[in-house]
């Protein structure tokens, strides 16, 4: 099963499990059992689920800001607001690290060793390795390379987490400002395909013209030919027919010349 699927058939479980619970201490247990789960990491369809607004004002409403944080925030987000904030199991510290990872990834392709220590709460560049590879790679939410060298990470995928308010907004006005040049562009296709459209029917006016004037060149030599044919025919059938008269043509017998006596 790949993780596409995986993550919406289990997003739907948890969906249709809090949307049937009446009672906020069942959805807080639901709210761990969800962020501790190995194989989720979308929790925005969650968050949605009108029933949770139960939590609010009870002893448990904590736990909904503890869903809010794996929707869209970070291992550090957590530690800044920990004091009042339930403790999390370490399932769920792993998962919020993982989603830290992903985090960092949506901005950086390369990522420091030192940056990833800090932000993961890390000691040293082996225990750094071996959650990058056994918990990330493997779990297949990113694909890269470990570069010891220069000690860093190469992001060459990161699967995408739920979005913050603010990124609504700015993907909002990225596909707002893309579907501006688009309209921009399809415009100039069409100017371009109308110009393409006259010089077509300009080059094939301009070839019959071409055409035509050939034509009448060839009709133009060959009555010239052909008068010339017939000229030349009459000539030759005229100096014939003098020839066949001056031989048909009785000579005159010469009189016999008389002597004077």
């Amino acid at each position: 099963m790949d993780m596409e699927r995986k993550q919406s058939e289990l997003i739907d479980h948890f969906v249709k499990r809090a949307t049937a619970v009446d009672a906020a201490a069942p959805l807080a247990d639901l709210i761990l059992e969800a962020t501790a789960h190995p194989s989720l990491f979308a929790f925005s369809e969650i968050l949605s689920v009108p029933d949770l607004a139960k939590l609010k004002g009870t002893q448990y409403a904590s736990s909904l800001y503890v869903l809010r944080l794996f929707a869209c925030g970070t291992w550090s987000d957590y530690k800044c607001n920990a004091g009042s904030l339930p403790a999390l199991v370490p399932d769920q510290v792993r998962k919020l690290k993982q989603l830290t990872v992903l985090t960092l990834a949506e901005t950086e392709k390369v990522l420091p060793y030192d940056q990833l220590m800090e932000e993961l709460d890390v000691s040293n560049v082996r225990e750094l390795e071996d959650f990058l590879i056994n918990e990330c790679m493997y779990a297949g939410i990113v694909r890269g390379k470990l570069d010891q060298l220069r000690r860093c990470f190469e992001v060459q995928f990161a699967a995408g987490r739920d979005l913050r308010p603010e990124q609504l907004d700015n993907m909002i006005q990225t596909l707002s400002d893309w579907l501006g040049t688009s309209d921009s562009l399809l415009h100039l296709i069409q100017e371009k395909i109308k110009w393409a459209d006259i010089m077509s029917e300009t080059n094939k006016k301009h070839k019959k013209e071409i055409e035509d004037k050939v034509e009448e060149v060839k009709k133009s030599l060959k009555a010239d030919l052909d008068l010339r044919g017939h000229e030349e025919s009459f000539s030759e059938s005229g100096g014939m027919m003098d020839y066949e008269e001056d031989r048909v043509r009785p000579k005159r017998r010469r009189q016999p010349m008389h002597k004077e006596g």
